[in-house]
Order: C-alpha cells, then sequence, then structure tokens
C-alpha cells in the first residue's frame, strides 16, 4: 500500500489484526494517556516491521501509527504471518532476529532515560535517527522533524530542546541544509560527560 504523508495507519484500540513492513518511508509510532498527553515511542524507517503485538495475542493497538514522509508498506494479515514464519525458516530467523534487536533497543532506551541527561538523550535520539556510522556522512534525519516531536521523544521541554540543537549547531555537531544533517562527531556527546 503507498500512503501519503500524515496519513494514520492503525488508532490506538483498533483491532490488532496485522503486522506491517516499511519498504519506503518514515513512519511515527505514538501512544497517548487517558487525559491526552501524547508521546513518540519510535520513528521507523525502511525495513523496519511494527504491528507485531497482534502475533503475541494482542486484540487491541496500544498505540498510534502514522506516516511522517510518503510511505510505502505492506501490509500481512495476522494469519499469513504466523504461517510464513511457521513454514518460512530463514524468514523466520530474520524476523526473531528483528525482534531481539528492536528489544535491545527499548531495553537500551529505557537506561537512557533513567541514567542520562537530556542532552545526552537528543544526542542520542538524533544519531539514532540519522543512522549515524556510515562512513561519517552527515545523514539527514527527518526533514522537518518537529523540535516537539524530539522533546516527546526525550522526555523534555521544546525549548530545552532548542537549547540543546542550538548548542550541537555552533559546535558542529548538526547542520540545517534543508533538512537536520546529524554529523558523527555528536557522538562524542553521547560517549563522555
Amino acid at each position: 500500500m503507498t500512503l501519503p504523508k500524515k496519513r494514520v495507519i492503525f488508532a490506538q484500540g483498533d483491532r490488532a489484526d496485522s503486522v506491517f513492513f516499511i519498504q519506503k518511508g518514515k513512519v511515527r509510532l505514538t501512544v497517548v494517556s487517558k487525559v491526552g498527553k501524547e508521546a513518540t515511542v519510535g520513528i521507523l524507517s525502511p525495513g523496519d516491521f511494527f504491528g507485531e503485538g497482534a502475533l503475541a495475542g494482542q486484540l487491541l493497538r496500544m498505540g498510534f501509527a502514522s506516516t511522517m514522509t510518503e510511505c510505502q508498506l505492506m501490509r500481512i494479515e495476522k494469519k499469513a504471518m504466523i504461517t510464513a514464519l511457521h513454514r518460512e525458516h530463514t524468514f523466520s530467523d530474520m524476523f526473531v532476529a528483528y525482534l531481539l534487536q528492536r528489544n535491545i533497543r527499548f531495553e537500551a532506551d529505557l537506561v537512557d532515560q533513567l541514567f542520562n541527561s537530556s542532552e545526552k538523550r537528543l544526542a542520542r535520539i538524533l544519531l539514532l535517527l540519522a543512522h549515524f556510522g556510515k562512513d561519517g556522512v552527515p545523514e539527514d534525519v527527518v526533514p522537518k522533524i518537529s523540535q516537539e516531536t524530539l522533546a516527546e521523544m526525550v522526555g523534555t521541554t521544546r525549548s530545552r530542546v532548542s537549547f540543546f540543537m542550538n548548542r550541537f549547531r555552533k559546535l558542529g555537531f548538526i547542520d540545517y541544509n534543508g533538512g537536520l544533517q546529524v554529523h558523527s562527531s555528536l557522538l562524542n556527546v553521547v560517549l563522555h560527560e
């Protein structure tokens, strides 16, 4: 399926009856509390799966999934996914490895939230969004990602994100050239006290 930018793929409380695979584009995962507070829990890229809770007996979606850019997605019905996992061992191995990597990422996010400053958390989020480490070349993150969204992901205020982003720009860790670019030198913020 091809979806335009800012389209809801599924909503919190919808029936969990399928898994999605991103072929092209960026997807934002959010949750909303009973009092209406929204939190961004992830931004996914091509090669990522989401909605896999349906495979573990989740009856209703725990959050929202929406497109950040135009997306090409593969929607896989729960029954078809389970059949593929049982029959296709190579696919099953790849999917389990993906889930384990994602679990490791969630654990690292939790440790980051508990023990690191908001500046370090922002630096880590920017590096993850930019898929840092590819030949030291600055990479576009997400065109026009808002500081509000970054603040939700970091667990701080938009004004603090603005302060740190200005500081990172002055230090040459990031650039704004039609979109946000992140340099691998930002890793210094994450690695040092």
